[in-house]
């Protein structure tokens, strides 16, 4: 078993927009508000309103550059208010995904592109090879502080990947964890 420190990064609630879903959505080019550390991704100026029969949530951020496929990343606590059960999905595997309609002052549209986004760590091939790791393989965070604990997460590889742990809000508030933090990633 091995150890080794790895940054966590927090996912609060967002969506990924193809082309045609934002031109239905926007009147003007996707701009950018700050660079990601992924590579070549960023979050956008421009949010959205998701929202179902039950509820909404203004002031979504577009995650860029626009992709081939809808998502709408959300935690459980935003689904239970939502009142929709989307399935834990690897990103950009929409099977099962829920419906929700994502709106602007342009106009709207409905998916099923809600999901809540697995637990995982980005890395490059070099850094997968480095550690011994494939894409997906199943490894383990360990989360040491006021409220510990070990969680499952999938490794992430791809070029040009930023080394780093991604959890959703619901995850990070239940240990306590701020974006940045340095955790043990546990490599069995």
């Amino acid at each position: 078993m091995e150890k080794i420190k790895v940054s966590v990064g927090i996912s609060a609630r967002h969506v990924h927009l193809t082309k045609e879903a934002y031109e239905a959505l926007f009147d003007h080019e996707l701009t950018i508000k700050s660079e990601l550390n992924q590579k070549g991704q960023f979050a956008a100026n421009e949010t959205v309103t998701i929202k179902t029969e039950k509820n909404e949530f203004s002031n979504v951020r577009i995650i860029g550059p626009l992709r081939k496929y809808n998502q709408v990343e959300i935690s459980m606590t935003d689904a239970r208010k939502l009142g929709i059960k989307p399935p834990v999905r690897k990103s950009g595997d929409l099977a099962g995904a829920d419906l929700i309609t994502i709106e602007t002052s342009k106009g709207s549209i409905t998916v099923e592109a809600c999901i809540i986004a697995d637990r995982h760590v980005h890395m490059s091939p070099e850094k997968a090879k480095e550690l011994n790791v494939v894409d997906d393989q199943l490894l383990q965070l360990q989360l040491d502080g006021e409220k510990s604990g070990i969680i499952d997460l999938k490794a992430k590889v791809a070029p040009d990947s930023y080394f780093e742990v991604h959890l959703d809000t619901d995850d990070a508030n239940a240990f306590l964890i701020n974006c940045g933090d340095e955790k043990d990633l546990i490599i069995k």
